[in-house]
């Protein structure tokens, strides 16, 4: 269990933080990059929750927490339990993104074929899906350039790309099964 007694430490005062194994870091490093965009797509997905009911309120509670469990995976670089800590890292695993494409797939039996590239709206709550989309699509990127430099959880990236790809399917769903999808028309406005 977390316990925050203290929310500002001034131990960040001179540009660095502390990864999850406790060792200080630029906060521009990459990996604080990568898991503060997943921080972000969290905070986004919040605000999408604001229009969401039922089921898929619930999917998308389950993500959020599954976001958490993503954040602590790429905070920590190590990737095994170090002697001094009590606990192993907590990493992703292939059933969460299991989830993901099976609620996919039983999203996708609702929706027709698309003929056309979708433009982000229609709905207040597939507009604020598509959003999360691209932000996970960068969580996705960041997380990818990071592997290029350390060690990653292959799960973590596997999990956010499904995770973009779960979004454009619930973002379709939000709009009427797609029925109120917003098509691109080529050169419209030429």
């Amino acid at each position: 269990m977390v316990v925050l007694n203290r929310i500002y430490t001034k131990t960040g005062d001179a540009g660095e933080t502390a990864l999850g194994n406790g060792a200080r870091v630029a906060k521009h490093a990459m990996r604080v990059t990568a898991y503060g965009t997943v921080d972000e797509l969290n905070s986004f997905l919040g605000v999408a929750r604001l229009d969401a009911e039922g089921a898929i309120d619930a999917q998308l509670a389950a993500i959020q927490n599954d976001l958490f469990d993503l954040g602590a995976d790429l905070c920590r670089p190590d990737m095994e339990k170090d002697a001094e800590s009590e606990y192993p890292p907590l990493r992703m695993i292939a059933a969460q993104v299991a989830r993901l494409e099976s609620e996919i797939d039983v999203m996708n039996t609702h929706l027709q074929p698309l003929r056309s590239f979708i433009l982000p709206g229609g709905s207040r709550l597939s507009a604020a899906l598509h959003v999360c989309r691209t932000v996970a699509r960068r969580a996705e990127r960041e997380a990818v350039e990071l592997a290029t430099m350390e060690a990653v959880n292959d799960e973590a990236v596997k999990y956010l790309n499904r995770l973009s790809d779960w979004f454009f399917v619930a973002a379709r769903m939000a709009n009427d099964e797609g029925r109120a999808d917003v098509l691109w028309i080529p050169g419209a406005n030429r």
